[in-house]
C-alpha cells in the first residue's frame, strides 16, 4: 500500500514519516487550508447559512502538495488533531481535494493519536475510521456564529463609537469581565476592622495566637470595628490569667490535584512560570511535536488542548512502577486513582496532559529542551505523577485558652507524611495563609499561658483583584464559556485590539474597552452574558455530541440578534454611547460638560461642541486632573505656570490662561553647542518628537528648519572637511560616524554590533 499522510504541522510529520517507514508520505497541511473569505456573504442566513469557503492565499502550495502526492498513492490517510478543529482540518482537506476530482478512486481514512510515539502511531493506523462529521458541524457551526457575530457588530462599532473597531462572540463576555470587576474595584468602599494578636508563651516554647471570643461570644469579622474598641479588647487581654482549656488534634488528608487539561494548565504556567495563555500553548505545542532524542524523534507529551482529565491503562501502569521504583510503595496508593471529567463533552478517548514516557524525566531532558520548554515539560511532568501519589497527610492542632469570658486561639500543624508533595504542589492565586503552618509546641489541657505581648491590628477589606490570565481562564471555564482551544487567542485578541492593558499582569481596560463593553452591556446583553454564551456553547458540545443539527441552532440565534443589530443602528445615536452627561458646567459657555472618548482616551468635552472647544483630559479614574504648579514663571505674563496634559503628553500652560496662552515645553531643549551649517547662527537643540523620539533640530526654528535623527558630533570629516559627522546606532551596524554631507560617503566604525 502506498498513501500520503495529513497532519497540521510539518514539525511532526517527519517523526511520523520515519514511524511509518516505506510507503507513506507524510505532508503538513499547515493548520487550516480553508477559511471565510474576509468580506460579507460567506455566510449567507437567507440561503439557509450556506458557507462560503476558499483556500487560504498561502495554503495553495501545501494543498497543490499534497494533490501532487496522491497521484501516486492509492490512500488519503488525513492525520489531523484530535479536536474540533483538527476534524474540520481533516475534513476541509478531504473535501478540497474532492472538489478537484483527486480523490476519484481513493480511499480515505482518518485516524487520531493522543501521542507521537511508535505505539501510538501503530495502534491508530491499525484503527482507521471516517471523518467525525458531528465535530466537524460543532466546529463549522462556531465559525459561522463568530463570523456573524464579528461581521455584523462591528460595522455597528465603527458609525456609533469609532472606526477600526471590533467585536467577537466570546471575547466581548470576557471583556465585559474585565470591566465589571474594574468598576467594582472603583466603587468599593473599604470597611475598617481589628484583630487582636498575642505573642504567648507554654513551658515548652513560645507561638502565636489571637482573640476569638469575649463576654461568651465568638467574635465576628467587624466585631472591632476601630482602635478604641480594639485597645480595650487588648487591655483586657492583657490583664488576663489564662491557660490551656482545650486541645483539638485531628488528621487530615490533602489528596493530589487531577493531572493538567488545558485551562488549569494555562493557570498552572501563568502562576508558577509567568507563562501567558499564548505562550504555553506555543510551548506545549512543541513537546507535544517531539525533539531528537538520542537519534531518535520523541514527542514528550501527550496532545495539549483536552478538557479530559481520564489517564489511559498503559500510563496508569508506567507511572505506577515509576513511582514504586522511586520513592516506595508508602508514596503509592493501593489502586490507581481515577480522575472523572466535569465536562459532558469530554471524550472518553482523549486523556489529560501528560508524559509520554515517565522515564524522560525532567533531569533527563534538560539538555535537550530550552529553558521555557524545560520548565513546562518540568511541571506537566511532575502534575501527572503527583497525581498517581499517595495523599500527603497533615496533623492539625488547635488550642483554646481562656481567662474569664475571653479565649484566645492557635492553631498549627504538621506535615506528617509528605505523600504527593514531596513532588508537586498546585499554585494560587490567593495570599498564603501562616497559621495553618505553624508549629505548636507541646501543650497540655490546664497548663499556664503567659501573655507577652498583644498587637491590635489595623485591617480594612479589599475589593475583589483585577484578573490575572490565571483567574480570568478559571472564571470563564467556571461560566462554561470558551473550549479548551480557545482560551490563549481570547486573551490575545483582547490585548491586540487594544481593549485591556496588563498591570502587573492584571488586566485593566482600556477607555475604548470600556466603552465597547458598555456598549455591548446595553444594547446587545444576551451577547454578553454569561449565562447566554454558556448555554451557546452548551449547544454546540450537543451538535458535537450528534444530539443535535448545527443549522436550527444559527436560526435560533440569528433572528432575534440581527432585528437588534438593524433597531440599533437605526435608532441608537453615537452621543448615547460615546457621551457620559457631567453636572459640571462650561466655563466659557455655560452649557453642561460631558466625557466624551478620544483618540487618546476618554476626556471632557463642552456639549456646545463646535462652537465652543472648551475640553480638559481626565485622569484613569474618569477625573480631571488638578494642574501641578510648576517653579517656572510665564515668559509672556510673567506669571506661575502649570503642568498640563495635552494631547501630545506634559507641556507648561500658563495659569492665567484663557486671558494669557502662553505655553512651553516641560522639558528645556538640551542645547548641543554644535552650530547649524544651514543658517550659521543656531545650534542643534537635543528634542522629542511627539511618538518620544529624540531628534535634534537648529535653535532659530521656525526660521532655519535644519533638523537630524542621528546624534550631531563635534568632529570634522577627515574626508570631506565637513563641520561635523553623525552619530547612528543601530542593531545591525552598531555605533557608526557617519558624515552629514549628502555627497561624502565617509564611515567609521566605533563600536561593533551585539
Amino acid at each position: 500500500m502506498s498513501a500520503v499522510v495529513v497532519v497540521e504541522s510539518p514539525a511532526k510529520s517527519k517523526t511520523i514519516e520515519k514511524y511509518l517507514g516505506k510507503g507513506y508520505k507524510v505532508l503538513a497541511s499547515y493548520g487550516h487550508i480553508r477559511a471565510f473569505p474576509k468580506k460579507d456573504g460567506s455566510v449567507d442566513p437567507d440561503n439557509n447559512f450556506a458557507l462560503k469557503y476558499q483556500v487560504i492565499e498561502d495554503k495553495e502550495k501545501r494543498i497543490n502538495d499534497i494533490q501532487k502526492a496522491l497521484k501516486r498513492a492509492d490512500t488519503l490517510i488525513l492525520a489531523s488533531d484530535l479536536d474540533r478543529e483538527g476534524e474540520a482540518i481533516a475534513w476541509h482537506v478531504a473535501d478540497e481535494l474532492k472538489s478537484r476530482g483527486a480523490l476519484e478512486g481513493k480511499q480515505v481514512q482518518r485516524i487520531t493519536f493522543n501521542e507521537i510515539t511508535k505505539k501510538a502511531i501503530d495502534a491508530a493506523m491499525a484503527n482507521p475510521s471516517e471523518v467525525n462529521m458531528p465535530l466537524v458541524d460543532a466546529q463549522q457551526a462556531r465559525s459561522a456564529l463568530d463570523y456573524l457575530v464579528g461581521f455584523t457588530l462591528s460595522p455597528l462599532l465603527w458609525r456609533k463609537i469609532r472606526g477600526g473597531l471590533s467585536a467577537g462572540r466570546v471575547q466581548s463576555v470576557a471583556l465585559r469581565l474585565i470591566c465589571e470587576r474594574e468598576q467594582h474595584i472603583r466603587d468599593f468602599k473599604p470597611k475598617e476592622y481589628w484583630s487582636i494578636e498575642a505573642a504567648c508563651e507554654s513551658k515548652n516554647g513560645a507561638f502565636e495566637s489571637h482573640l476569638t471570643a469575649m463576654a461568651g461570644k465568638t467574635l465576628s469579622k467587624f466585631a472591632l470595628p476601630d482602635g478604641v474598641s480594639a485597645r480595650d479588647a487588648a487591655r483586657q487581654v492583657e490583664q488576663g490569667d489564662f491557660s490551656i482549656a482545650d486541645i483539638q488534634k485531628k488528621q487530615a488528608k490533602q489528596q493530589p490535584s487531577a493531572p493538567f487539561i488545558t485551562s488549569s494548565l494555562q493557570m498552572d504556567a501563568s502562576r508558577k512560570l509567568g507563562f501567558t495563555a499564548r505562550k504555553t500553548m506555543q510551548v506545549a505545542q512543541k513537546l507535544y511535536e517531539g525533539i531528537e532524542v538520542d537519534g531518535e524523534p520523541v514527542g514528550l507529551i501527550t496532545y495539549m488542548r483536552t478538557d479530559s482529565i481520564a489517564l489511559s491503562d498503559d500510563a496508569l501502569a508506567d507511572m505506577r512502577s515509576y513511582i514504586s521504583s522511586r520513592w516506595g510503595k508508602d508514596y503509592l496508593p493501593t489502586k490507581p486513582r481515577v480522575f472523572k471529567s466535569k465536562s459532558k463533552n469530554a471524550q472518553e478517548a482523549h486523556e489529560a496532559i501528560r508524559p509520554t514516557s515517565t522515564a524522560r524525566t525532567p533531569e533527563a531532558m534538560r539538555s535537550v529542551l530550552d529553558t521555557d520548554g524545560h520548565k513546562l515539560y518540568t511541571l506537566i511532568w511532575k502534575r501527572a505523577l503527583a497525581s498517581q501519589m499517595s495523599p500527603a497527610i497533615l496533623d492539625q492542632v488547635r488550642v483554646d485558652m481562656l481567662s474569664g469570658d475571653l479565649t484566645l486561639r492557635a492553631t498549627g500543624s504538621v506535615l506528617a507524611f509528605a505523600g504527593f508533595r514531596t513532588l508537586y504542589i498546585e499554585g494560587t492565586d490567593e495570599p498564603a495563609k501562616d497559621d495553618k503552618d505553624r508549629l505548636l509546641p507541646a501543650m497540655n489541657v490546664g497548663d499556664a499561658i503567659d501573655i507577652k505581648a498583644v498587637n491590635p491590628k489595623q485591617h480594612f477589606t479589599e475589593p475583589k483583584p483585577r484578573f490575572s490570565e490565571a483567574t480570568l481562564v478559571k472564571e470563564l471555564e467556571g461560566h462554561g464559556i470558551g473550549r479548551p482551544s480557545t482560551y490563549a487567542s481570547i486573551l490575545n485578541v483582547l490585548r491586540t485590539r487594544q481593549y485591556v492593558d496588563m498591570d502587573k499582569k492584571r488586566f485593566v481596560p482600556t477607555d475604548v474597552g470600556e466603552i465597547v463593553s458598555r456598549f455591548l452591556t446595553t444594547y446587545f446583553t444576551d451577547i454578553v452574558e454569561t449565562g447566554f454564551t454558556a448555554e451557546i456553547e452548551s449547544q454546540l458540545d450537543a451538535v458535537a455530541r450528534g444530539e443535535r443539527e448545527w443549522r436550527p441552532l444559527l436560526h435560533e440565534f440569528w433572528t432575534p440578534f440581527k432585528a437588534r443589530v438593524d433597531d440599533t443602528m437605526e435608532n441608537v445615536k453615537r452621543s448615547d454611547v460615546t457621551h457620559e452627561e457631567t453636572d459640571e458646567i462650561c466655563t466659557e459657555c455655560g452649557k453642561p460638560m460631558a466625557i466624551k472618548l478620544g483618540r487618546y482616551g476618554k476626556f471632557l468635552a463642552c456639549t456646545g461642541y463646535p462652537e465652543c472647544k472648551q475640553a480638559r483630559p481626565l485622569d484613569g479614574n474618569g477625573e480631571a486632573p488638578e494642574p501641578e504648579v510648576s517653579d517656572q514663571k510665564c515668559e509672556e505674563c510673567g506669571k506661575p505656570m502649570l503642568i498640563k496634559q495635552g494631547r501630545y503628553g506634559k507641556f507648561l500652560g500658563c495659569s492665567a490662561y484663557p486671558e494669557c496662552k502662553g505655553i512651553q515645553p516641560l522639558e528645556k531643549p538640551k542645547d548641543t553647542g554644535i552650530k547649524c551649517p544651514e543658517c550659521g547662527k543656531g545650534t542643534f537643540l537635543e528634542k522629542k518628537s511627539r511618538r518620544g523620539k529624540i531628534f535634534y533640530s537648529c535653535s532659530k526654528y521656525p526660521k532655519c528648519k535644519k533638523a537630524l535623527w542621528n546624534k550631531p558630533i563635534d568632529k570634522p570629516c577627515p574626508e570631506c572637511g565637513a563641520a561635523y559627522v553623525t552619530e547612528k546606532i543601530t542593531k545591525r551596524n552598531g555605533t557608526q560616524h557617519i558624515c552629514d554631507s549628502e555627497v561624502c560617503t565617509w564611515i567609521e566604525q566605533i563600536e561593533a554590533p551585539e
